[in-house]
């Protein structure tokens, strides 16, 4: 499955607007990345809802599950501190910060958990997307925040990456990218769970990407109508890609 992220990672690159920036060696818009960070904050704390229906879950099935489940989520649950303090060096308040409202891509990021677990009935959905995000933040986020920092430094704007490193190393050390990947092997009992989650890793790619282009449109380059196309191309997928879970 690493190398199935490993390309999505590479596509990221490739095919949304502007994402290229963060690893080119160019300067970052200050305001788009307010909002990439403003919007970090906001699906943090959405998580949190989210996580406490799989503890639920587990609660029912696995009860030693919901326990590690819970120390991880209170682990992550003021995690959005780190990044207000970032923002705070870039001179957004705490009133702008969470008065701000989820962008629509956001929303549709928390209705596919939420179509998960009423609808599939597990929170398997979650669980992938937890794993997607431990992975490529730790292949991705130390390029980009010395991007960014180089950015802010130019401007003479200091402490503007300090949460987010913190953040950063933070999972690092604590192994989280190998906590949740063996909880989410934990629900995966035959071929066909390992095809589900290949396949829930490749939408939560869509919902991200479909996320930083509307980003891009909102604080770079507007656009009218539409623009969060949602590229689920995941051909092959089902055959090129497996989970090894021991």
């Amino acid at each position: 499955m690493d190398g199935h992220l490993d390309h999505l990672i590479e596509r990221f690159y490739k095919e949304v607007p502007y994402a290229s920036n963060f690893v080119s060696g160019k300067e970052i818009d200050i305001e788009y990345y307010k909002r990439h960070t403003i919007e970090i904050i906001l699906r943090l704390r959405l998580k949190r809802s989210i996580d406490a229906l799989t503890i639920h879950y587990f609660t029912k099935t696995n009860p030693k599950l919901a326990k590690l489940w819970s120390e991880y989520t209170a682990d992550e649950m003021l995690h959005d501190t780190l990044f207000a303090k970032d923002l705070a060096a870039l001179g957004v308040s705490h009133d702008e910060i969470y008065s701000s409202q989820p962008l629509f891509s956001t929303k549709l990021l928390q209705g596919y958990f939420y179509y998960g677990l009423e609808h599939e009935g597990r929170p398997l959905a979650s669980l992938s997307s937890s794993y997607f995000i431990e992975y490529t933040s730790q292949r991705t986020q130390s390029e980009w925040l010395d991007t960014v920092e180089k950015t802010c430094n130019a401007r003479s704007v200091t402490n503007s990456v300090v949460g987010a490193r913190a953040h950063v190393t933070h999972d690092a050390n604590d192994n989280h990218s190998d906590f949740v990947f063996d909880v989410l092997c934990s629900q995966v009992n035959s071929k066909e769970d390992e095809e589900k989650v290949i396949e829930h890793i490749s939408n939560i790619y869509s919902l991200f990407a479909a996320f930083f282009t509307e980003l891009y449109h909102k604080q770079i380059k507007p656009a009218n109508g539409s623009v969060i196309p949602i590229n689920s191309k995941t051909e092959n997928y089902n055959h090129d890609y497996n989970i090894k879970c021991c």
